[in-house]
């Protein structure tokens, strides 16, 4: 069992399930890296192609993260430019029984035990260097300049489907420069090339923050009793694990990222040339028509503008909307009896404030009885709609302001009923 991780920021290592030592590159000491499954679903839509294949300047594609010097930049692109150009690698070193490492191998293990005895101050420098050279544990070592400046130590568990971390550091002097990142992205895909889909480790209170911008997560998803006895529960430090998506390569991760988002924004940008004309003005009031259907508004159609289906209006409906005059006959009828009922002597006229305290600034839009009269016989409402938006509103705006079990909420209750019977009587109650 290994002590809970400790970093500031970090890198990691594997071996095959053989014991043979990979180089993370594509080379080994017996034979090549086992390649990544091909993914099926990979190809783009034609559309997209078309796009990604305009896109040639880095710069135009914004990153999902926040560099320290640019503000299109992800974390670890200092580090994956280095690696690029040579300045650093990265080398999976691994002690063996079966036969000895060669002598680079075994000076950059003993680098890598100072790393993480110089960075992990409060761990027993025995334990440290029993494991970084325990033949069932790998270290991932970040190497610069042929000196080791940082790794992770880790233990996989391949029929248990994870592998635990044990230590994670980079030298003080090379950090802030996303070794860390780029250290943990590259642990992730090999651990993917391995069939290992988990990644596990007991995390200290300064290695928490860390580990959740790798993606990890106190939410175990893991079976406990997959890695129950195979690790051990540590006091006063938090276990968390990073469930890994074999989909993707976490490496180029941040430039896909940028990538999809530069294809997203191309492809909103198309839309928007398609749909981006000006349509002259509405003049059909002007001439004495009332109202129009939404539909017949110059370019909603071309928008994508779908009706919703709770818009569906019953023939009854259409038929008085067609006709304004027998609509305001109707709807008068309807508030008549409303007026007429006794619990309507609450909402008669307007609420006065001396009565009712702070009631204005509760309820933002007041509505009543007197004020529809006055509003039906303007010839405001064209609709069923707006009529049942504001009859609704008188009763809305009184359960609102008074509390339940008083009288005035009691009205409301039963002439909100009321009412809805009363428009069902008439055919024209519509549910909003």
């Amino acid at each position: 069992a290994a002590p809970p991780a400790s970093t500031s920021t970090a890198s990691s290592a594997v071996k095959s399930n053989s014991g043979t030592v990979f180089n993370y590159t594509g080379s080994s000491s017996e034979g090549p890296v086992p390649k990544r499954p091909k993914i099926e679903g990979r190809d783009a839509v034609e559309v997209a192609s078309e796009i990604v294949a305009t896109i040639s300047d880095p710069n135009s594609m914004l990153g999902p993260e926040t560099g320290f010097f640019n503000d299109q930049i992800s974390r670890d692109h200092m580090a994956k430019q280095e690696e690029k150009s040579g300045t650093i690698k990265m080398q999976i070193l691994c002690n063996s029984l079966g036969e000895k490492p060669c002598d680079q191998h075994l000076l950059w293990m003993v680098g890598l035990k100072s790393v993480f005895s110089h960075q992990l101050p409060r761990m027993p420098k025995e334990y440290i260097t029993r494991l970084v050279f325990d033949p069932k544990h790998c270290s991932l070592a970040l190497i610069k300049d042929n000196h080791v400046i940082g790794g992770i130590c880790f233990r996989m568990f391949p029929l248990q489907n994870f592998a635990e971390i044990v230590f994670c550091a980079v030298s003080s002097s090379e950090q802030v420069k996303g070794y860390g990142t780029h250290l943990m992205n590259n642990l992730k895909d090999y651990c993917i090339r391995h069939s290992v889909l988990h990644l596990l480790t007991y995390a200290d209170a300064f290695a928490t923050g860390y580990f959740k911008k790798q993606g990890f997560s106190k939410d175990i998803k893991l079976p406990r009793s997959a890695f129950l006895g195979y690790i051990k529960d540590y006091e006063g430090a938090t276990l968390m694990e990073c469930e890994l998506n074999p989909k993707i390569p976490y490496t180029q991760f941040s430039s896909i990222i940028k990538k999809q988002k530069a294809v997203v924004h191309q492809l909103i940008e198309k839309k928007q040339a398609e749909i981006r004309k000006v349509h002259p003005g509405l003049t059909c009031f002007s001439e004495g028509v009332r109202k129009i259907d939404i539909r017949d508004i110059p370019g909603i159609m071309e928008t994508g503008w779908k009706p919703f289906e709770r818009d569906s209006k019953s023939p009854r409906v259409v038929e008085l909307e067609s006709d304004f005059d027998k609509l305001t006959s109707v709807l008068g009828q309807v508030l008549l009896q409303i007026k007429e009922h006794p619990n309507a002597w609450p909402f008669l006229e307007p609420v006065q404030e001396t009565q009712a305290p702070e009631y204005y600034n509760i309820i933002r839009f007041p509505m009543d009885l007197q004020t529809v009269t006055e509003r039906l016989r303007s010839g405001y409402y064209s609709s069923v709609r707006l009529f049942i938006v504001d009859m609704k509103r008188i009763f809305s705006n009184c359960k609102t302001y008074n509390d339940r079990g008083t009288d005035y909420y009691r009205c409301a209750s039963v002439l909100e009923k009321v009412f809805v019977v009363k428009m069902k009587e008439a055919g024209i109650w519509m549910d909003l």
